[in-house]
């Protein structure tokens, strides 16, 4: 069913808004859930609802895996060529409409224009990396060790494929797993957040226009993913879960998994050092923490958690950021002018408060920022914090906002120690004009994905994953992306 991408106007019926149907995605089509219920959607930067979107049910989730099944075959047996072919011309339809997926984010999500175009160009970046890697799936065959037969190894798809996306990056979470998905011949159900379905209903809509038979993507919108993600794990054709979250809901779902035997892939929690050594070129230093800790108003798992500065250059850098966040323009997400959004809910808005007020009780001095701002809508400002002590709460949880909290430290034995203090592993960022000295402390760091002298990281042709408690798998990267999608068979052959 292909559907315009109209420009925005709000519309009476609840499942019209802004161009795009919001309905379950079954098999091609677009349904109410099976009891009539809905969800509705907020703008952020208001608190106002601006959608509804079906509440989808249990018996709603077993159509979705009856849909992938049914699809399973012909998608599987789709020649990978035409394969690519289809994932090329959602990249490009995705390229052509970024401006109408970025505003529908920024109204959604409540994340700066800036941000949302970002974010759509990254996620179309995944079609055209997986587009390229899908006709590059091969085998293996050699001589076994023992001269007696060859090892022929084939890989092929895994299954269906069940997908679970955060609020924070509705389009690049959903992208970086349907597009490796699809390129390695599996079929998935989607499962986004209900905070911002939008942007995946918008989504799924484009990739039946660029040629993605019926059934072979779903979605599912849902205010109970619990019950609906155990149901459909235990159904024996669903092979693959895909969960991006938070690390305590990843070792639940984890434990569902292991009941089924099912292949997961885990992106978790974060808590990332920043770390600026003396040698440090300021302004870059300032570049890079701007970027690692703002990119989306910090609500981002490898957000910049805990900023680590050497002593030397400590209060500079200290004046630099706290100079350059307060100067932030803070505003809805959907105006041109704003450069810092509001938080996704209110209940967002209190943890950070929380965290700000524990860290000053405990010594840290603010520097710019630090109160709740009064009025409609979800925003905190952005917050700058020196002499944060090691033990404050900040240092040991998530922030997922617009708070830089900065602590001194003295030698770089000290920054390791530091940086490693946590039960999370996901990302890290280090500043050094000594080469040697980056090379060597990135080592050290307990991290899946370093920064060294930049405070972006994220590449579709890079692998994308933690260690520790920050999760299992890697997505994206040369191979490793559609690997998770894979499964290899063995086939001893005698001539």
């Amino acid at each position: 069913m292909n559907l315009p991408y109209n420009a925005f106007q709000l519309d009476q019926d609840p499942y019209e808004v802004r161009g795009f149907p919001h309905r379950l995605y079954i098999g091609g089509q677009w349904l109410p859930s099976s009891d009539g219920g809905l969800i509705e959607v907020t703008d952020p930067s208001s608190g106002a609802v601006i959608a509804a979107v079906p509440d989808a049910t249990l018996e709603d989730a077993a159509a979705a895996v009856e849909a992938a099944a049914k699809a399973a075959k012909g998608w599987r047996e789709t020649a990978p060529r035409k394969r690519s072919e289809i994932l090329r011309r959602c990249f490009e339809l995705m390229v052509e409409r970024s401006e109408t997926l970025a505003m529908l984010i920024s109204l959604e999500n409540g994340k700066a224009q800036r941000d949302a175009r970002g974010e759509v160009a990254y996620a179309a970046e995944f079609f055209r990396w997986n587009a390229e890697e899908a006709v590059r799936i091969t085998g293996e065959f050699g001589t076994a060790p023992s001269g007696t037969n060859r090892i022929v190894v084939d890989y092929q798809p895994i299954g269906i494929c069940v997908l679970v996306t955060p609020w924070n990056f509705p389009a690049a979470m959903a992208t970086r797993k349907i597009a490796p998905a699809l390129a390695a011949g599996c079929t998935v159900i989607l499962k986004p957040a209900s905070e911002t379905p939008l942007t995946a209903d918008a989504l799924a809509a484009l990739y039946s226009e660029a040629g993605v038979p019926d059934g072979v993507v779903n979605v599912l919108t849902t205010s109970t993913p619990g019950p609906l993600t155990s149901a459909m794990l235990a159904d024996p054709r669903v092979r693959k879960f895909s969960f991006t979250g938070s690390t305590g809901i990843g070792r639940a779902l984890l434990a569902e998994a292991a009941k089924h035997v099912i292949s997961c892939s885990m992106e978790l929690g974060g808590n990332a050092p920043f770390i600026v050594f003396d040698d440090a070129d300021l302004n870059a230093a300032l570049d890079g923490a701007m970027i690692a800790k703002m990119r989306n108003a910090g609500e981002a798992c490898t957000a910049a958690n805990r900023i680590y500065v050497q002593s030397g250059i400590h209060d500079a850098f200290a004046d630099g950021l706290s100079r350059r966040m307060a100067a932030l323009k803070i505003g809805a997400g959907t105006r041109a002018e704003t450069e810092c959004g509001p938080m996704i809910t209110r209940k967002a808005v209190d943890k950070i408060d929380r965290l700000v007020k524990d860290a000053v009780n405990r010594g840290a001095k603010v520097l710019c920022g630090g109160s709740v701002l009064e009025g409609d809508g979800f925003f905190y400002p952005p917050t700058v914090l020196s002499e944060v002590s090691p033990d404050a709460d900040m240092a040991h949880e998530e922030i997922f906002g617009p708070v830089a909290p900065i602590t001194r430290f003295e030698s770089e034995a000290q920054a390791i120690l530091h940086a490693n203090n946590t039960e999370y592993g996901l990302a890290a960022y280090l500043y050094t004009r000594d080469v040697a000295r980056g090379m060597r402390v990135a080592s050290e760091i307990e991290a899946g994905m370093i920064g060294l002298n930049r405070g972006l990281m994220s590449d579709p042709a890079a692998p994308f994953g933690g260690v520790k408690q920050s999760g299992l798998g890697r997505e994206g990267g040369q191979h490793h992306g559609i690997a998770e999608f894979m499964e290899a068979k063995y086939i001893a052959v005698t001539f």
